[in-house]
């Protein structure tokens, strides 16, 4: 097995996984500090855009060659991403009790997604050297791969597994946190 394929599985079997895990411990701590009644919808709505971001590069690098195109939208995304994650922490540690457990969850919301654009330019240097000097001509359209990348049933699996530990939790805090909003609205 040659370096590149160590590096994508190492990418499909560790870091994505571990990126749901600590998207799962988030939640878990949003629940205990009772978001809902403290930060309320607007945090948790920037919860979701923060999955979407990630997922959008996510997506497009297990259907699809790398080339200048995916790396654009992978830095874009990602630095759209610290952005948003800046913008909530600032918002909520105010409003709510930021624990030590929750702190750790963020280490690894944060760093993860740099950690896998790292291993994803390492992958794909010769299109990383592409989008850095300009060659972008022949390299920005959605060309699928060929064979799917951590086998056929891949992609399924991962999300699937993404949706019990990410999606679902987070659909349900959203749910919690407009309810809430919308009891305080009708009482107000």
């Amino acid at each position: 097995m040659d370096t590149s394929q160590l590096l994508i599985n190492f990418l499909l079997f560790m870091l994505l996984p571990i990126w749901g895990i600590a998207g799962l411990a988030d939640w878990l701590c949003h629940r205990a500090t009772k978001i809902e009644h403290t930060s309320g919808v607007k945090e948790t709505l920037m919860h979701s855009l923060m999955g979407i971001q990630i997922a959008i590069p996510m997506v497009l690098c297990l259907l699809y060659t790398v080339n200048v195109l995916i790396l654009i939208i992978c830095f874009l995304t990602w630095m759209l991403h610290e952005v948003v994650a800046h913008a909530d922490v600032s918002f909520a540690a105010p409003k709510r009790e930021i624990s030590i457990w929750e702190m750790h969850a963020h280490n690894y919301l944060g760093t993860l997604p740099m950690y896998m654009l790292i291993t994803i330019i390492i992958i794909n240097w010769p299109q990383f050297i592409n989008l850095i000097s300009l060659n972008w001509q022949d390299n920005m359209s959605l060309i699928a791969v060929d064979t799917p990348h951590g086998g056929s049933g891949y992609l399924l699996i991962y999300l699937s597994f993404m949706s019990v530990v990410c999606v679902f939790p987070y659909i349900e805090e959203n749910i919690r946190c407009i309810r809430v909003a919308i009891r305080k609205e009708s009482i107000n």
